[in-house]
């Protein structure tokens, strides 16, 4: 096989091929004077099972349009079979038509992978699980739950309750509370415009608990800063965070600076921004080993699906 990488995480495709112990396959990015992406493979893939490594974040369009181009140049090249690896699939959260007239975005980036030439697509903690069922090619879906449940056991904490931000994320929120052997309780959120999350109660009981907000993505952070509030309310004793893509837009970073949260654990699906990276509240977690072992399996054929558990 032969392991490529896109513009978006270069450190995390690094990262993965050392674990591989293999080099970063040859080929070269560029821009035209107009913005335009000029890409050509500086090696031969015919035959090969090529994987491209390429993460929809911080500049989403521009990146799976640059992930189009290098999936089409390798299958006009005769790669054998083309697997996408997208840490981060941008768009899932427009998965459905929540009023008339709008795209089902997540949909339409599926429908262009495909249409590009990918045989197979890896991701990791889609936003909704159901997006899988948008490619009619096979789609491997890892969870980054091992890695973090790994992290907060290390943290030892006392009565520990793992708080799902909303209804849509309880069967995440399921699996982590069972893997750290926890309780679980839930946030009623309400959102009454985009972006814009209401906290009205707490479903469960987190007196003198100490609890950890497990969600798929931080973006603005204004779900998780409202709902510490709302489990301080609530009696809680020391809150911290566990989310799998450090999207952190606009003022994010300073709103967990300045929230009720002691720590926000992430992964490097994403590579963090600058202001993210000084701050002493994020802590960040490598998910390279478990990309590469995916890779490293689905390569051979054997089973994937024990990473999934």
């Amino acid at each position: 096989m032969k392991i490529f990488s896109g513009s978006s995480n270069p450190v995390l495709a690094r990262e993965i091929v050392r674990y591989l112990k293999m080099d970063l396959g040859k080929s070269v990015l560029q821009r035209f004077n107009d913005g335009e992406i000029r890409f050509y493979i500086d090696e031969n893939v015919r035959g090969e099972d090529v994987f491209v490594i390429q993460s929809g974040s911080p500049d989403a369009n521009f990146h799976l349009m640059e992930l189009f181009l290098m999936v089409d140049a390798f299958k006009r090249a005769s790669a054998e079979r083309i697997t996408v690896v997208l840490p981060y699939y941008c768009y899932a959260r427009q998965d459905w038509k929540d009023r008339p007239r709008v795209p089902i975005s997540a949909r339409l980036v599926a429908d262009l992978i495909e249409k590009a030439g990918a045989n197979r697509v890896l991701t990791m903690d889609l936003h909704s699980p159901q997006i899988q069922g948008f490619f009619s090619i096979p789609v491997d879906n890892l969870m980054a739950a091992p890695v973090l449940a790994h992290h907060i056991q290390r943290l030892k904490l006392r009565d520990l309750i793992v708080i799902s931000p909303d209804a849509g994320g309880v069967g995440r929120a399921r699996v982590m509370a069972k893997r750290v052997k926890a309780m679980l309780a839930i946030i009623d959120k309400r959102r009454p415009a985009p972006g814009i999350a209401e906290v009205l109660h707490v479903i469960g009981d987190v007196k003198g608990l100490d609890c950890v907000i497990f969600d798929d993505m931080v973006d603005s952070a204004g779900t998780l800063v409202l709902s510490a509030e709302a489990l301080k309310r609530e009696g809680a004793h020391r809150i911290f965070a566990a989310c799998t893509h450090p999207v952190l837009s606009g003022r994010a970073v300073e709103k967990i600076m300045g929230s009720l949260i002691e720590r926000i654990i992430v992964t490097n699906t994403i590579p963090l921004t600058e202001a993210s990276k000084v701050c002493p509240k994020i802590e960040v977690l490598s998910v390279a080993e478990l990309f590469g072992e995916a890779i490293r399996r689905i390569n051979e054929g054997s089973s994937v699906s024990s990473l999934f558990v």
